[in-house]
């Protein structure tokens, strides 16, 4: 029986969600429409939107919905960045403007690549100036170079980083990097899409200005994510046209996938703490050269990062497809591409040992039963590719 262990790429729709989904399908109405079919449009939607933000940590008014994680994460960015450059930025009294350029945006090495591309973008278009900032070898970011990067200069923009890296699991200090932030006024932004559903995540006791999430990673629907925006932060519009969610994200409202999205956000989730310890025990006594990459403790209950000495991580990937199991190289926006992963080269790995990854992770209906079924297939896939790459090797 097929074996499914890459529900950080997605996870599959929880059966209340794919009911509600459904019925609310049959809705008539745009949500901003003023009759009665719209009304009603319009209440299934808010309450969607408050069972979103009590997961969130946040009033209703402060999550916009959007088409995902990685829309939630070009808004906050690129709107953050846009917002503490436009004109009006700094304006105290009656007009009186002492707006001033902060281009300089700060992000750690190893982000998601929606993060990674939305920066490089601005830097080549917006004049945006990026100041990648170091992680250590378990993924996590360095908070001492964040304190000096926000000593040393005054026309910072943002800081964005994810809350949990969703390649190798490590979880972030998040309130020490935000509480750093705060004190030199500057805005942070949080990819939570990976953390979301298996950490507390709140925009309010987080202090961030903004926070990103995907309802696709908690058992929702497709197509529809939010980004938390604090009341008191301001940020430029990526779509214009009809003024909805605070000006934020223009255009109809997607009520039955909202639907979808607040009883996903509603759903309580169980820890997989313990099939993940099982899982890593199993691999590190079945496989000789397998190295769990990522804080052994303070990591995401569901994630189990490895790399595989003398594999391709390709390779590997389709050895253990050919017997059922389904994991994943890294992220899987980045699928398909043959090239090593820029989180474990941030990490300090070789590029040889960064080819030979392999991420599994867990979902809530994951069984003991996949793992010894991974367990039963990992060591013969694990030689087959390692004989595959050294015939491969120039002689």
């Amino acid at each position: 029986m097929p074996v499914y262990l890459d529900h950080a790429a997605t996870t599959p729709m929880l059966p209340e969600v794919r009911e509600a989904f459904v019925d609310a399908l049959g809705l008539v109405g745009n949500p901003s429409s003023i009759h009665g079919h719209g009304q009603n449009a319009r209440r299934m939607l808010e309450e969607a939107r408050e069972q979103v933000a009590a997961s969130l940590g946040c009033d209703p008014v402060e999550v916009v919905f959007t088409s995902g994680g990685t829309e939630a994460v070009n808004s906050a960015v690129k709107g953050l960045f846009w917002s503490r450059n436009a004109p009006h930025a700094g304006r105290v009294g009656s007009g009186a403007s002492v707006s001033r350029p902060r281009p300089r945006v700060l992000v750690p090495r190893g982000e998601h690549h929606a993060t990674i591309d939305t920066v490089e973008w601005l830097e080549r278009n917006a004049g945006a100036a990026v100041e990648w900032l170091p992680i250590d070898g378990d993924g996590r970011i360095e908070v001492e170079a964040v304190a000096s990067a926000l000593q040393e200069h005054d026309d910072i923009a943002l800081l964005t980083f994810l809350w949990a890296n969703n390649e190798v699991g490590t979880i972030q200090p998040v309130e020490e990097l935000t509480a750093l932030a705060g004190a030199h006024g500057v805005p942070v932004h949080i990819d939570a899409v990976s953390a979301y559903g298996h950490l507390p995540v709140s925009l309010r006791e987080s202090g961030a200005a903004a926070i990103s999430v995907s309802a696709h990673k908690i058992g929702g629907p497709l197509g529809i994510g939010a980004l938390a925006l604090a009341r008191t932060t301001h940020i430029e519009a990526l779509l214009h046209g009809g003024g909805q969610q605070r000006g934020v994200r223009s255009g109809t409202q997607d009520a039955p996938a909202a639907v979808g999205f607040g009883v996903a956000a509603q759903h309580p989730l169980s820890s997989l703490t313990p099939l993940r310890e099982t899982l890593i025990e199993g691999v590190l006594a079945a496989v000789p050269g397998a190295v769990l990459r990522g804080d052994r403790e303070v990591r995401l209950d569901n994630n189990a990062h490895f790399t595989f000495e003398g594999c391709q991580g390709d390779s590997l990937l389709l050895m253990l497809d050919m017997a059922g199991i389904s994991a994943s190289t890294g992220s899987a926006c980045q699928a398909g591409v043959p090239e090593p992963s820029h989180v474990l080269l941030a990490m300090g790995l070789s590029e040889e040992e960064s080819r030979s990854a392999l991420r599994f992770t867990l979902g809530q209906d994951s069984s003991a039963d996949d793992v010894a079924a991974l367990l039963a297939a990992l060591p013969s896939a694990v030689e087959r590719a390692r004989r595959a790459g050294s015939s491969a090797r120039p002689v």
